[in-house]
Protein backbone atom coordinates (compact mmCIF):
# COMPACT_ATOMS: atom_id res chain seq x y z
CA UNK A 1 0.00 0.00 0.00
CA UNK A 2 1.22 3.51 -0.82
CA UNK A 3 0.74 6.63 1.27
CA UNK A 4 -1.01 8.20 -1.72
CA UNK A 5 -3.66 5.47 -1.73
CA UNK A 6 -4.49 6.17 1.90
CA UNK A 7 -4.64 9.92 1.39
CA UNK A 8 -6.75 9.56 -1.76
CA UNK A 9 -9.33 7.53 0.16
CA UNK A 10 -9.50 10.10 2.94
CA UNK A 11 -9.80 12.93 0.44
CA UNK A 12 -12.85 11.35 -1.18
CA UNK A 13 -14.47 11.75 2.23
CA UNK A 14 -12.90 15.14 3.07
CA UNK A 15 -11.49 16.88 -0.04
CA UNK A 16 -8.40 19.04 0.47
CA UNK A 17 -9.83 21.78 -1.77
CA UNK A 18 -12.43 22.73 0.88
CA UNK A 19 -10.02 23.38 3.74
CA UNK A 20 -9.90 26.87 5.23
CA UNK A 21 -7.13 29.14 3.87
CA UNK A 22 -5.38 29.24 7.26
CA UNK A 23 -5.41 25.46 7.67
CA UNK A 24 -2.70 22.87 7.02
CA UNK A 25 -4.62 19.71 6.20
CA UNK A 26 -3.01 17.09 3.99
CA UNK A 27 0.23 15.13 3.96
CA UNK A 28 2.57 16.86 6.41
CA UNK A 29 5.44 14.37 6.65
CA UNK A 30 6.29 11.79 4.02
CA UNK A 31 5.78 11.19 0.32
CA UNK A 32 2.80 9.84 -1.59
CA UNK A 33 5.07 7.12 -2.99
CA UNK A 34 6.18 5.82 0.42
CA UNK A 35 5.16 2.25 1.31
CA UNK A 36 2.71 1.83 4.18
CA UNK A 37 2.16 -1.38 6.15
CA UNK A 38 -0.21 -0.02 8.79
CA UNK A 39 -2.05 3.17 9.78
CA UNK A 40 -2.65 4.51 13.29
CA UNK A 41 -5.56 6.96 13.66
CA UNK A 42 -5.60 9.53 16.47
CA UNK A 43 -6.81 13.01 17.33
CA UNK A 44 -3.58 14.99 17.84
CA UNK A 45 -0.19 14.03 16.43
CA UNK A 46 1.82 13.78 19.64
CA UNK A 47 5.09 12.00 20.47
CA UNK A 48 2.99 9.38 22.28
CA UNK A 49 0.94 8.70 19.15
CA UNK A 50 4.06 8.30 17.02
CA UNK A 51 5.51 5.87 19.58
CA UNK A 52 2.25 3.92 19.65
CA UNK A 53 2.24 3.72 15.85
CA UNK A 54 5.80 2.40 15.75
CA UNK A 55 5.08 -0.17 18.48
CA UNK A 56 2.06 -1.37 16.49
CA UNK A 57 4.09 -1.67 13.28
CA UNK A 58 2.41 1.33 11.62
CA UNK A 59 4.38 3.64 9.37
CA UNK A 60 1.63 6.25 8.93
CA UNK A 61 -0.54 8.23 11.31
CA UNK A 62 -3.77 10.05 10.47
CA UNK A 63 -5.06 12.75 12.81
CA UNK A 64 -7.65 15.50 12.90
CA UNK A 65 -5.37 18.30 14.10
CA UNK A 66 -2.30 19.03 11.95
CA UNK A 67 1.09 18.37 13.52
CA UNK A 68 2.53 21.46 11.82
CA UNK A 69 0.05 24.31 11.94
CA UNK A 70 2.01 27.56 11.97
CA UNK A 71 5.46 28.21 10.58
CA UNK A 72 8.28 26.43 12.41
CA UNK A 73 11.67 28.11 12.69
CA UNK A 74 13.29 25.60 15.01
CA UNK A 75 12.72 21.92 15.77
CA UNK A 76 13.42 21.21 19.44
CA UNK A 77 13.10 17.74 20.94
CA UNK A 78 11.91 19.30 24.21
CA UNK A 79 8.92 20.86 22.44
CA UNK A 80 5.98 18.44 21.85
CA UNK A 81 5.63 19.41 18.19
CA UNK A 82 9.38 19.24 17.59
CA UNK A 83 9.62 15.89 19.37
CA UNK A 84 6.79 14.43 17.26
CA UNK A 85 8.39 15.68 14.04
CA UNK A 86 11.76 14.20 14.97
CA UNK A 87 10.25 10.86 16.01
CA UNK A 88 8.20 10.63 12.83
CA UNK A 89 11.14 11.37 10.55
CA UNK A 90 13.53 9.07 12.43
CA UNK A 91 10.99 6.23 12.39
CA UNK A 92 9.89 6.74 8.80
CA UNK A 93 6.30 7.50 9.80
CA UNK A 94 4.18 9.51 7.37
CA UNK A 95 1.85 12.06 8.96
CA UNK A 96 -1.49 13.18 7.50
CA UNK A 97 -4.18 15.49 8.89
CA UNK A 98 -7.79 16.08 7.89
CA UNK A 99 -8.71 19.17 9.88
CA UNK A 100 -11.16 21.72 8.46
CA UNK A 101 -11.68 19.34 5.54
CA UNK A 102 -13.42 17.01 8.00
CA UNK A 103 -15.14 19.94 9.71
CA UNK A 104 -16.84 21.04 6.51
CA UNK A 105 -18.50 17.82 5.34
CA UNK A 106 -21.86 16.87 6.85
CA UNK A 107 -20.59 13.34 7.51
CA UNK A 108 -17.74 14.83 9.53
CA UNK A 109 -17.34 16.61 12.86
CA UNK A 110 -20.48 18.75 13.11
CA UNK A 111 -22.64 16.12 11.47
CA UNK A 112 -21.43 13.60 14.05
CA UNK A 113 -22.50 16.03 16.79
CA UNK A 114 -25.95 16.29 15.20
CA UNK A 115 -26.29 12.52 14.98
CA UNK A 116 -25.28 12.12 18.62
CA UNK A 117 -28.13 14.48 19.56
CA UNK A 118 -30.56 12.79 17.13
CA UNK A 119 -31.27 16.13 15.46
CA UNK A 120 -33.76 16.29 12.61
CA UNK A 121 -33.83 18.41 9.41
CA UNK A 122 -30.06 18.90 9.55
CA UNK A 123 -28.39 21.31 7.12
CA UNK A 124 -25.05 23.12 6.77
CA UNK A 125 -24.84 26.23 8.98
CA UNK A 126 -22.47 28.17 6.72
CA UNK A 127 -22.95 26.63 3.25
CA UNK A 128 -20.29 26.89 0.55
CA UNK A 129 -20.08 25.88 -3.11
CA UNK A 130 -23.36 24.12 -3.97
CA UNK A 131 -24.48 24.03 -0.35
CA UNK A 132 -23.21 20.50 0.32
CA UNK A 133 -20.15 21.58 2.32
CA UNK A 134 -19.44 24.29 4.88
CA UNK A 135 -18.85 24.95 8.55
CA UNK A 136 -21.21 23.72 11.24
CA UNK A 137 -24.76 22.50 10.95
CA UNK A 138 -28.25 23.38 12.10
CA UNK A 139 -31.03 21.02 13.10
CA UNK A 140 -33.95 20.47 15.44
CA UNK A 141 -34.45 18.46 18.60
CA UNK A 142 -36.93 15.60 18.19
CA UNK A 143 -38.92 17.19 21.01
CA UNK A 144 -38.51 20.78 22.27
CA UNK A 145 -36.82 21.04 25.66
CA UNK A 146 -35.96 23.80 28.10
CA UNK A 147 -32.39 24.98 28.71
CA UNK A 148 -31.90 22.84 31.85
CA UNK A 149 -33.32 19.82 30.02
CA UNK A 150 -31.04 20.47 27.05
CA UNK A 151 -28.01 20.75 29.34
CA UNK A 152 -28.78 17.38 30.91
CA UNK A 153 -29.43 15.83 27.49
CA UNK A 154 -26.21 17.14 25.92
CA UNK A 155 -24.18 16.14 28.98
CA UNK A 156 -25.53 12.60 28.79
CA UNK A 157 -25.17 12.19 25.02
CA UNK A 158 -21.57 13.46 24.95
CA UNK A 159 -20.58 11.74 28.23
CA UNK A 160 -19.45 15.04 29.72
CA UNK A 161 -18.36 15.83 33.25
CA UNK A 162 -18.98 19.55 32.80
CA UNK A 163 -20.53 22.06 30.38
CA UNK A 164 -19.87 25.81 30.30
CA UNK A 165 -23.16 27.52 29.50
CA UNK A 166 -24.79 30.91 29.28
CA UNK A 167 -27.96 31.44 31.31
CA UNK A 168 -30.28 28.53 30.44
CA UNK A 169 -33.45 29.38 28.57
CA UNK A 170 -36.69 28.51 30.29
CA UNK A 171 -38.76 28.47 27.11
CA UNK A 172 -38.75 25.38 24.87
CA UNK A 173 -35.76 25.04 22.53
CA UNK A 174 -36.16 23.34 19.17
CA UNK A 175 -33.60 24.77 16.73
CA UNK A 176 -29.93 24.03 17.47
CA UNK A 177 -26.69 25.07 15.76
CA UNK A 178 -23.51 23.01 16.15
CA UNK A 179 -19.87 23.60 15.32
CA UNK A 180 -17.13 21.29 16.54
CA UNK A 181 -13.93 22.85 17.88
CA UNK A 182 -13.37 26.59 18.22
CA UNK A 183 -16.69 28.15 17.27
CA UNK A 184 -16.87 31.36 19.26
CA UNK A 185 -16.40 33.44 16.12
CA UNK A 186 -19.49 31.95 14.48
CA UNK A 187 -22.04 32.88 17.16
CA UNK A 188 -23.65 35.53 14.98
CA UNK A 189 -23.93 33.04 12.13
CA UNK A 190 -25.75 30.63 14.44
CA UNK A 191 -28.11 33.42 15.43
CA UNK A 192 -28.70 34.35 11.79
CA UNK A 193 -29.87 30.77 11.12
CA UNK A 194 -32.53 31.12 13.79
CA UNK A 195 -30.84 28.87 16.35
CA UNK A 196 -32.04 29.12 19.93
CA UNK A 197 -29.08 27.07 21.17
CA UNK A 198 -25.51 27.00 19.86
CA UNK A 199 -23.20 24.16 20.92
CA UNK A 200 -19.49 24.53 20.25
CA UNK A 201 -16.21 25.00 22.16
CA UNK A 202 -13.58 27.57 23.13
CA UNK A 203 -16.15 30.30 23.82
CA UNK A 204 -14.69 33.42 25.48
CA UNK A 205 -16.15 35.05 28.60
CA UNK A 206 -17.97 37.96 26.93
CA UNK A 207 -19.75 35.70 24.48
CA UNK A 208 -21.70 34.16 27.35
CA UNK A 209 -23.67 37.42 27.51
CA UNK A 210 -26.28 36.26 25.03
CA UNK A 211 -29.33 38.03 23.56
CA UNK A 212 -32.81 37.14 24.77
CA UNK A 213 -34.06 33.81 23.51
CA UNK A 214 -30.59 32.43 22.77
CA UNK A 215 -28.08 30.38 24.73
CA UNK A 216 -24.64 28.91 24.12
CA UNK A 217 -22.94 25.79 25.42
CA UNK A 218 -19.19 25.15 25.44
CA UNK A 219 -18.74 21.38 25.67
CA UNK A 220 -14.96 21.33 25.15
CA UNK A 221 -12.80 21.25 22.03
CA UNK A 222 -11.71 17.63 22.31
CA UNK A 223 -15.15 16.48 23.40
CA UNK A 224 -16.90 18.12 20.46
CA UNK A 225 -14.59 16.67 17.81
CA UNK A 226 -13.14 13.37 19.03
CA UNK A 227 -15.73 11.21 17.25
CA UNK A 228 -14.00 12.08 13.97
CA UNK A 229 -11.31 9.52 14.85
CA UNK A 230 -13.84 6.67 14.58
CA UNK A 231 -15.15 8.18 11.35
CA UNK A 232 -11.66 8.21 9.79
CA UNK A 233 -11.12 4.61 10.87
CA UNK A 234 -14.46 3.57 9.39
CA UNK A 235 -13.61 5.23 6.08
CA UNK A 236 -10.24 3.46 5.90
CA UNK A 237 -11.65 0.05 6.81
CA UNK A 238 -14.50 0.47 4.33
CA UNK A 239 -12.04 1.22 1.53
CA UNK A 240 -9.31 -1.19 2.65
CA UNK A 241 -11.01 -3.96 4.69
CA UNK A 242 -7.95 -6.20 4.89
CA UNK A 243 -5.38 -3.47 5.55
CA UNK A 244 -3.95 -2.92 9.04
CA UNK A 245 -5.64 0.19 10.44
CA UNK A 246 -5.97 0.96 14.15
CA UNK A 247 -7.44 3.53 16.51
CA UNK A 248 -5.13 4.80 19.21
CA UNK A 249 -5.63 2.75 22.37
CA UNK A 250 -4.88 5.89 24.39
CA UNK A 251 -7.45 8.15 22.73
CA UNK A 252 -9.66 8.36 25.81
CA UNK A 253 -6.90 9.94 27.87
CA UNK A 254 -5.27 12.06 25.17
CA UNK A 255 -7.28 15.23 25.88
CA UNK A 256 -4.72 17.89 26.91
CA UNK A 257 -7.37 19.70 28.99
CA UNK A 258 -7.83 18.25 32.47
CA UNK A 259 -10.80 19.04 34.71
CA UNK A 260 -10.55 19.12 38.49
CA UNK A 261 -13.21 19.17 41.18
CA UNK A 262 -15.73 17.10 39.22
Amino acid sequence: MKVGEITAALEVFAPLRIQEKWDNSGLIIGSADDEVHGVMVGFDCTPDLIREAVEKGCDMVVTHHPLIFNGIKRIDSKDPVGAAIMQAVRSGVAVYAAHTTADKVIAGVSGAMARRLSLQNVSIMVPEEDGTVGLGCVGEFEKPMTGPEALAFVKERFHLGVIRSSKPLMEPIRKVALLGGSGGGEIQLALSRGAQLYITADISYHNFFTPEGFMVMDIGHFESEVEIVDIFLTELRKKFPTFASYKSAHLGRSNPVHYFGL
